[in-house]
């Protein structure tokens, strides 16, 4: 098994050590682990870099690599909270850092954070989704850097109007998009199960995306718990890796050193 969205105490939202992860993944059998850590550069309405540090950061990892060689394989791997603008930016930083996974997500939109910015507007949800993925589309196109998309429809933890999430016509033109895209550029999405802890009825991304994703030829895809306590590591694997195979999927893909390597699905 292989959880390639885990967040420790390196990201702002987490409180967790590595070392105790690394303790709940092996007790769990895993088999590789990647961390992926919060970058958000340029966040808040004061664009304050909100990030760890990458010598320290490194420095852990690699102390808990080598002290759980013989049980479990650990990777470095990052999560950069994309906004138009930034790609200059965020390319820089990844090219300084030997990380094996980058996972490429969307936070804000319009230089406002999904979370605190938009739980009050007066934008409709039909809005506010297209606003996203508009936003997303760009972000796809004009940066190329990371490895795979993370929570493709995010967005949807955070609309209160749960019907408007059903009504695919609204935008499932612009993921169409975002997918050819994405695949052109031999990206991959992740399956990320942190969605099913916010009370939606699916992973990221629900099962309308991810067919889509395949009949569009797509098939890199990795697994990502999203998970910011121990005991969430590898959260629903088997579920998701049932869902995959019953969709057609025949491997989930694992990264080292930003090289992907496919795991046939059993």
């Amino acid at each position: 098994m292989y959880d390639f969205h885990i967040h420790s105490d390196f990201s702002l939202d987490s409180k967790t050590p590595m070392e105790k992860i690394v303790k709940n993944a092996i007790e769990k059998n895993f088999k590789t682990i990647c961390f992926t850590d919060h970058v958000d550069l340029e966040a808040t309405e004061d664009k304050i870099d909100l990030l760890f540090r990458p010598l320290d950061y490194f420095r852990d990892i690699n102390r808990v690599k080598y002290k759980y060689r013989d049980k479990i394989e650990i990777l470095a791997g990052v999560e950069i909270g994309m906004q138009p603008g930034l790609e200059s930016r965020y390319n820089d930083f990844v090219e300084e850092y030997d990380f094996d996974f980058v996972i490429m997500s969307l936070h804000t939109i319009n230089r406002k954070d999904i979370f605190h910015d938009y739980s009050s507007t007066e934008l409709s949800s039909s809005e506010i989704i297209s606003r996203y993925y508009d936003e997303l589309l760009h972000c796809v196109e004009v940066y190329d850097n990371y490895d795979v998309v993370g929570h493709i429809d995010f967005i949807d933890r955070y609309i209160d109007d749960k019907e408007v999430i059903e009504r695919y016509d609204l935008y499932m033109n612009k993921i169409e998009k975002i997918l050819k895209v994405i695949i052109d550029k031999s990206k991959g999405l992740e399956i990320n199960t942190g969605g099913l802890r916010y009370r939606l009825s699916a992973p990221h991304p629900k099962p309308s995306i991810l067919k889509l994703y395949k009949e569009l030829g797509g098939d890199i895809v990795t697994f990502g718990s999203d998970s910011h306590i121990a005991e969430h590591v590898g959260y629903e694997y088997k579920s998701s890796e049932k869902m995959l195979k019953e969709m057609g999927f025949k491997y989930i893909y694992l990264f080292r050193n930003r090289k992907k390597y496919p795991i046939q699905i059993l």
